[in-house]
């Protein structure tokens, strides 16, 4: 790992054991950029790469000079408006008027290890020898607005992680209309970009189409990241697959509003943003003030997309999530919502945790409706008391209950909303996000409050800090039901409106970091109606994330899926539900249910006392299976195998660090009749090693099962006297390999 700075040539060179990324000064003070890919040797004189010629209809930018226009120079933080007419990186609108500026290099450091953003979540060093730090200092003459570039290359692994500091030491205020974290212009447009987009209850579906000339774009407008599109990006080659090729995908650290982009210009470069969207966003910055934007992860492979995954996997899991649950298997969870809904007592919660401790579930989670008036969703947000009529002794109580037979408790909030039948918005009816004179939108019957303003987040916080510090509480589910509308704050001026999203999302940050800071104990899940705020952003402070409100095995084949391109498996909350399901009414064996949701954090969302005794042994069997398994599911190395989006087999591996174990998900979707043999080459395991299949015992060594592949043949390949168990639709299967070491 090193970062080498050439003054004579005013290069820049940061490289790895895997990438290198090269930039110079440009000709008017500028930053360029030179390449970004597979590592190169260093050398003192990259400035051949720096291709400079006439072209006819040209701005330019020195008088006599018609080589040097930034129409055709690849940049580090491009900006509209002198020669440049691309989308820009940064916009300041001035006192005058002017949208330009001129951001000049003036110096620079490098630091070791990687420092933090203030306010928001990144990602982190635990000690300095893991990461350098190059921070760009540049100035714009006329307005005083200095511009700090900073770049983080870990010791290892093809990661870079970018963002940009503005600070106005100028005398007049400015407005910040446009401020990415990432701006990376490419030599050439030769990539398949792929997106992560969705709806509630299908999220993060896969989408795969050629860069062309023109701008291709995913974007939040919603106030949260969003169920509709993923704050990650891939471009590949379009000969790269999972498993070879470059590959290259952009994340986003942040949970609001962003904006994905590719531009390709007609000259076939491209130019990638990546940050907070500029669409309603305009952030005040007086003489004095400094504006921080959020961070951007890009990771490099060259190794295919499965080689990108497991880079982020790694860097996600060990130094984007924190806290003691960072590193811990999860514990397996019951929660009562789709059991009950708002329809429980107390005895009937305790009655659900009883048998779920019978089957071995270690965490009983109470959902929504246990606070305030709360006997549906038209009511009670926001008062957070727990109701006496339906737990006598509070969650105080209950906890002690749920404790005493051997669980932890675990407790639901959706703390960043309220109803307006309620004490707090009867008490504070100007907490609540709303434009004056125009009417407020509702979604649930629910309203957003104000988190720009410090003083609805302290209020928040002090409720929910009562109960924890009263009850033992080992668990949250933190939930968010809806979107941001007439989003108006009444503690800020008419010049600061275009501030509010972002603000709230800070409310949002320091209500986690309070909250987690003073509670380390507690394991916090994040939920947004399911995965409309499933981003990195949110992973700073929650380890885990309810994947999407569809728990149905069939649909979270697509969603688990794509989740894993970008986010690790401890990061996937997966659970078994009821059938018929209660999303899209499809009945599945409760095999296959167990078999996709291990593959994530793992828990049940259903009555285990109404399956009938076969069904209660095959929960047992499950989570037993689970506690031996789930430090390999949750922490292993991940590969794709065969894509639910390009056919009708499913399937997916977790290999141990050591390879000494591997499982193996399998699952088909429809059943056929007389089908062809069938067999999957696996990945990551060790070819010399000898491994034994636990479920038949047959032996094969590692080179076998990779080139050769494991045998997923059935009664479907061929005739069947008849539909034996294990047959139909919807069959899935895991293989248990563990080396076998008497050979």
């Amino acid at each position: 790992m090193s970062i080498q700075f050439n003054e004579q040539t005013r290069t820049f060179h940061l490289f790895n054991d895997s990438i290198s990324y090269i930039m110079t000064v440009l000709p008017n003070h500028h930053m360029g950029q030179l390449y970004f890919g597979r590592r190169i040797h260093h050398r003192d004189d990259f400035s051949y790469l720096l291709e400079m010629s006439p072209r006819p209809m040209t701005s330019c930018l020195f008088e006599g000079d018609r080589s040097f226009s930034l129409e055709h120079t690849k940049q580090e933080y491009g900006v509209y408006g002198t020669t440049d007419y691309r989308r820009p990186a940064v916009e300041v609108l001035q006192k005058n008027g002017s949208r330009l500026s001129d951001f000049c290099y003036q110096s620079h450091t490098v630091t070791a290890g990687k420092p933090r953003l203030e306010g928001l979540p990144a990602t982190y060093t635990e000690e300095d020898h893991e990461a350098e730090t190059l921070t760009l200092r540049l100035e714009d003459p006329v307005t005083g607005v200095v511009l700090k570039l900073l770049y983080t290359i870990f010791e290892k692994g093809g990661i870079l992680a970018r963002s940009a500091r503005l600070e106005n030491q100028g005398r007049e205020a400015v407005h910040l209309t446009t401020a990415m974290s990432l701006c990376l212009d490419l030599p050439d447009c030769d990539y398949e970009w792929l997106q992560f987009s969705g709806a509630w209850a299908r999220e993060r579906h896969l989408k795969v189409r050629r860069l062309e000339q023109g701008i291709q774009a995913v974007e939040s407008l919603r106030g949260n990241s969003s169920h509709q599109h993923n704050p990650f990006i891939v471009l590949k080659r379009p000969c790269a697959d999972e498993f070879q090729g470059e590959v290259m995908g952009f994340s986003l650290v942040y949970s609001g509003n962003f904006l994905a982009q590719a531009e390709v210009d007609t000259h076939d470069t491209t130019r990638v943003l990546l940050g907070i969207s500029p669409m309603g966003f305009d952030w005040k910055l007086e003489p004095g003030e400094s504006f921080q934007t959020p961070e951007a992860v890009t990771v490099y492979s060259d190794k295919g997309l499965n080689g990108m995954s497991q880079t982020f996997h790694r860097l996600y899991r060990k130094r984007l999530a924190r806290g003691c649950w960072r590193d811990r298997p999860r514990p397996i969870l019951i929660n009562n919502w789709e059991a009950t809904y708002f329809d429980f007592t107390e005895d009937r919660l305790v009655e659900i945790a009883a048998k779920a401790k019978e089957s071995g579930v270690e965490l009983f989670v109470l959902d929504d409706g246990w606070f305030g008036k709360r006997s549906s969703d038209h009511a009670g947000l926001g008062d957070w008391v727990a109701n006496p009529r339906r737990l006598a002794g509070g969650i105080t109580g209950l906890a002690r209950r749920i404790e005493d037979m051997g669980m932890k408790f675990g407790l639901w909030f959706e703390p960043e909303m309220v109803n307006k039948d309620s004490d707090l918005y009867r008490a504070h009816p100007d907490w609540i996000l709303e434009t004056p004179g125009r009417s407020a939108s509702h979604g649930r019957n629910q309203y957003v409050l104000d988190f720009s303003r410090k003083e609805v987040v302290d209020c928040i916080y002090g409720m929910m800090a009562k109960i924890l510090e009263e009850a033992k509480v080992s668990y949250i589910k933190w939930d968010m039901n809806r979107s941001i509308t007439e989003c108006y704050s009444r503690a800020l001026p008419a010049d600061r409106q275009g501030e509010v999203f972002h603000r709230y999302i800070l409310g949002v940050y320091d209500l986690y970091e309070r909250l987690t800071s003073r509670f380390p104990q507690v394991l916090f899940e994040s939920c947004a109606s399911g995965g409309g705020r499933f981003d990195p952003g949110i992973l700073y402070y929650a380890p885990q994330g309810w994947a999407s409100d569809d728990s149905d095995a069939v649909e979270r084949l697509k969603i688990q899926y794509g989740t894993s391109y970008c986010y690790p498996l401890s990061s996937i909350g997966s659970h078994v539900s009821v059938a018929p399901n209660h999303q899209v009414f499809r009945s599945t064996p409760l095999k296959t249910r167990a078999n996709v949701a291990c593959f994530g954090t793992f828990g049940y969302e259903l009555d285990l006392n109404r399956l009938s005794p076969k069904e209660q042994d095959m929960v047992r069997e499950q989570i037993a299976f689970m506690k031996e398994y789930r430090e390999l599911l949750q922490f292993g190395t991940f590969y794709r195998l065969a894509s639910p989006f390009e056919g009708n087999i499913t399937c997916w591996m977790v290999v141990s660090e050591d390879q000494t174990q591997a499982v193996v998900g399998w699952y088909r979707v429809l059943s056929g009749v007389n089908m062809p043999y069938t067999r999957v080459r696996l990945q990551g395991l060790n070819p010399d090693f000898c491994y034994r299949n636990q479920e038949t015992g047959a032996l094969h060594y590692g080179d076998e099962l990779m080139n050769l592949g494991l045998i997923t043949s059935d009664g479907q390949s061929g005739q069947m006297d008849g539909a034996g168990e294990g047959y139909g639709d919807f069959m899935s299967r895991l293989y248990v390999l563990k080396r076998d070491t008497s050979r």
